[in-house]
């Protein structure tokens, strides 16, 4: 069983809940933990004397490196690492900050630890999880690659202005449109994609190589 097990580091400045996330997931068989880290410098330092790892879980906020810093890091010096995001926050910004980093998913801290198991196993197996903070469909969209929709260089555009930190109205205004229109754009995305939410319409984006980063 262990040739089988999913390797992992979990980066986190607070020891309390590192310790206590390594000490849940050692249950797991299909886990085995190489090492933990305090922010992304000791991450650097680590992974190098480590680069077998598998997949990082990933806290966003940590001081002298954070997460995002970190997740570009790993995914230019080590493009085959898995990055899951673990935040205390559902914050829309947070989840695409981290996945325009290139982190492959992102899960709350409050999760069980079966759930965080599963994303792990996902992300390992399909490079990507998708749960229903960003948005419960779109791993459907995400894997059916035989009908690809086909959008207006309008909506590409508003898909573009999504990525960023705009609101709505100020997108409409860069691309000389009513607020009413972009609302259009944006509600005609929703239903090609089958998307209920900015973050997933980013997701989606990102995936599909529609949203330049």
């Amino acid at each position: 069983m262990q040739n089988q097990s999913i390797a992992i580091a979990i980066v986190d400045d607070h020891t309390l809940f590192r310790s206590g996330l390594a000490s849940l997931l050692e249950e797991f068989d299909e886990i085995q933990i190489l090492f933990e880290a305090v922010n992304g410098v000791d991450l650097q330092a680590k992974i190098n004397r480590n680069p077998n790892v598998q997949l990082v879980l990933m806290d966003i906020n940590m001081p002298i490196m954070d997460g995002y810093a970190a997740t570009k890091w790993v995914k230019t010096n080590y493009p085959n690492v898995h990055i899951l995001a673990l935040s205390m926050l559902e914050d829309e910004k947070a989840i695409i900050g981290m996945l325009k980093a290139g982190a492959g998913g992102y899960m709350l801290k409050e999760s069980t630890p079966s759930d965080l198991l599963t994303a792990i196993k996902v992300i390992v197996d399909k490079g990507f999880f998708v749960n229903e903070l960003v948005s419960g469909r779109l791993l459907v969209a995400l894997k059916d690659t035989d009908a690809k929709p086909v959008f207006s260089g309008r909506e590409l555009t508003f898909l573009q202005y999504c990525s960023t930190e705009l609101t709505y109205k100020e997108i409409a205004d860069l691309m000389n449109v009513s607020p009413r229109t972009v609302d259009n754009y944006r509600e005609s995305l929703f239903a090609k994609l089958n998307i209920k939410s900015r973050t997933g319409l980013v997701v989606y984006g990102i995936k599909n190589n529609l949203i330049t980063i």
